[in-house]
């Protein structure tokens, strides 16, 4: 009898252990132009999301998506989960990578990554809630640009990042223009989407866009990742 009950235990056992990764990562920017700010990285359950395709972005998206602020993705993070931040300590340029080494992600079985492009209005790189494989080995995982739906793409550079204040914080690069009058002032979907990507345009000092459309555009995936799960 209690060797039965020791053989009926045993795969309890190995199905926990099962679930408890560590993993390394590596994240390219695979893009021409575009910067990403800082990168929140959130390894939790398949129940949680960071942000999700139709739906409304919630107050911490709407702040990285505008203004590169993941510091309300870090105090709201699900309860249990594990977070990564800011591993290229400041902005990721173009054709750059970022590494997060041993990253433990305890009984979590999804990540997610997010980061806000710029020179964007409300547009970031997503990964949302993918399931971190159990057998050891290295994954290469493609992101695409989404849209957050909070704010229209107007295309203005003006220092303005923070929700609800229109406009563009920056151009990193310094590589974009001044004087535009905007793309557009509404937007006919509120909810998070792929990006249609920026429209800009080629005049430095007028024109309807500040953002160049010979150095800003985009066609997805804008980003790689390469997990090695150990």
């Amino acid at each position: 009898m209690k060797l039965k009950s020791l053989v009926l235990a045993m795969p309890l056992v190995f199905s926990s252990a099962a679930f408890s990764q560590v993993v390394d990562l590596e994240i390219t920017n695979l893009t021409h132009g575009l910067h990403f700010t800082p990168l929140f990285i959130n390894a939790h359950s398949s129940d949680d999301h960071l942000f999700q395709v139709a739906t409304s972005a919630s107050d911490a998206i709407q702040a990285m998506a505008e203004g590169g602020d993941i510091s309300s993705l870090s105090s709201t993070a699900p309860q249990g989960s594990v977070s990564s931040e800011n591993p290229a300590m400041g902005l990721l340029a173009p054709s750059a990578s970022t590494e997060v080494l041993d990253l433990d992600t305890e009984t979590n079985t999804h990540l997610s990554v997010v980061s806000m492009l710029l020179p964007t209005n409300d547009g970031f790189v997503g990964l949302d809630g993918w399931e971190i494989p159990e057998e050891a080995g290295t994954y290469t995982v493609y992101l695409n640009a989404y849209d957050a739906g909070t704010e229209a793409n107007d295309e203005i550079i003006n220092g303005m990042g923070a929700p609800g204040d229109a406009g563009i914080p920056a151009a990193p690069g310094g590589d974009a223009g001044t004087g535009a009058t905007g793309v557009t002032a509404t937007e006919s979907n509120s909810t998070v989407h792929i990006h249609r990507g920026n429209v800009g345009d080629t005049d430095d000092s007028a024109g309807i866009s500040d953002v160049d459309s010979r150095i800003h555009r985009w066609l997805n995936p804008v980003a790689k990742i390469v997990v090695t799960v150990k």
